[in-house]
């Protein structure tokens, strides 16, 4: 195998990969030996320092990563934001499940399921990208109609709605019960 092809293999599994990735690992994935490979990383490493590129490998304890230049981090900054790790607390799951299955589904409908007003549930799952605007229903006021993003299915692993667990009859029957029992005790109090 030629050393360009072999550069080039290691070029894609670091790059693929994002973290740091062990030298025995990336020897195994193009089948030649770890002295070989360290060599080819190493002067590739050279050649991204001496070529004044904008990335460069790294190395971590025996393990190599593809990272941008400390130097360009400003050029990135201004075209890049970091992303969010978005938190679902019990009550954006619980409003998330219901739009899910319920969808299309308007903030009116959410409420009545739930009990509670949901703006803030609904606003924030808006922000996280797993739910969006679906239209309008045709009734007085012509409230939003809510439902799930490609993000929903992505975050979830799910192909499409289709794919969303089928819930039990008699489960279904049980938190009804539940809901309406709840639902009593807040009327008499």
């Amino acid at each position: 195998m030629e050393i360009n092809q072999v550069e080039a293999q290691i070029e894609a599994i670091l790059f693929t990969l994002g973290d740091a990735v062990e030298l025995s690992r990336i020897a195994a994935a193009i089948g030649h030996d770890e002295e070989t490979i360290r060599k080819i990383i190493h002067n590739m490493m050279d050649k991204y320092e001496s070529e004044d590129r904008g990335i460069h490998i790294i190395e971590l304890e025996g393990s190599y990563q593809l990272c941008t230049k400390p130097s360009l981090y400003e050029s990135i900054i201004k075209i890049a934001h970091v992303p969010k790790k978005h938190v679902l607390t019990d009550v954006l799951l619980e409003t998330l499940s219901i739009i899910a299955y319920k969808q299309p589904i308007t903030k009116m409908q959410i409420e009545a399921v739930r009990g509670v007003k949901s703006d803030h549930a609904v606003n924030k799952l808006i922000e996280y990208n797993l739910v969006c605007e679906m239209g309008r229903l045709d009734a007085p006021g012509r409230p939003i109609l809510f439902g799930t993003t490609e993000e929903f299915l992505r975050n979830f692993g799910l192909n499409s709605l289709d794919s969303l667990p089928v819930l039990n009859p008699e489960k279904k029957e049980e938190f009804k019960l539940e809901a309406e029992e709840e639902a009593q005790l807040t009327l008499d109090i």
